[in-house]
């Protein structure tokens, strides 16, 4: 089993940007972590009642389904980034656009079962993916957006994006103190 996955990334190991993400992942085994917090995810977003799957909280947001599809999206990229990472490949990766991807992604037409399961069916690539990872893999890097970015700090980043989403579902799609996870 590698080691590199229970050190928090450094701050030079990612953007700025994702500092944010990065912050809100607690202490310890990021590979646990990213087991358990699919499942505390997956149950709030299926209690949901089904009046907020289609709705957002402001115009110009995005739907609870929206979001959903958003972090399968993001996870998919971020994964991605960390395999060619790992396999050493030091070919430049491109950004994405999550604000031109959603409307492409077609959530609406979905059931929320569909997007939570697909959900969960992208946590269990990602887990085989770093879980199989050797241990000097943690720290390769690759540039993707124009900046260095370690395998280490990738899996910080998918499991605090998640965070960072679950946090502003309870705070903004759901009523307040009706449904908590």
């Amino acid at each position: 089993m590698p080691t590199g996955y229970r050190e928090r990334p450094a701050a030079g190991e990612y953007n700025a940007f994702y500092a944010r993400y990065v912050e809100r992942v607690p202490e310890g085994d990021i590979l646990e972590l990213l087991r358990t917090q699919v499942e505390e995810t997956a149950k709030l977003l299926l209690s949901a009642p089904a009046a907020r799957h289609d709705w957002a909280y402001a115009p110009g947001k995005w739907t609870l389904k929206e979001v959903v599809g958003h972090i399968c999206d993001t996870e998919r990229v971020m994964t991605y980034r960390a395999l060619r990472a790992a396999r050493a490949d030091a070919t430049p990766l491109a950004s994405f656009d999550e604000n031109a991807w959603v409307p492409q992604g077609a959530f609406g037409e979905r059931t929320m079962e569909s997007l939570v399961a697909e959900l969960v069916a992208v946590r269990q690539a990602t887990l085989a993916l770093f879980s199989g990872l050797p241990a000097a893999a943690w720290t390769r890097v690759v540039v993707a957006s124009g900046h260095p970015v370690s395998v280490r700090a990738l899996a910080w980043i998918v499991a605090g994006h998640e965070l960072h989403h679950r946090a502003g579902i309870q705070e903004r799609y759901l009523e307040a103190g009706a449904i908590r996870a």
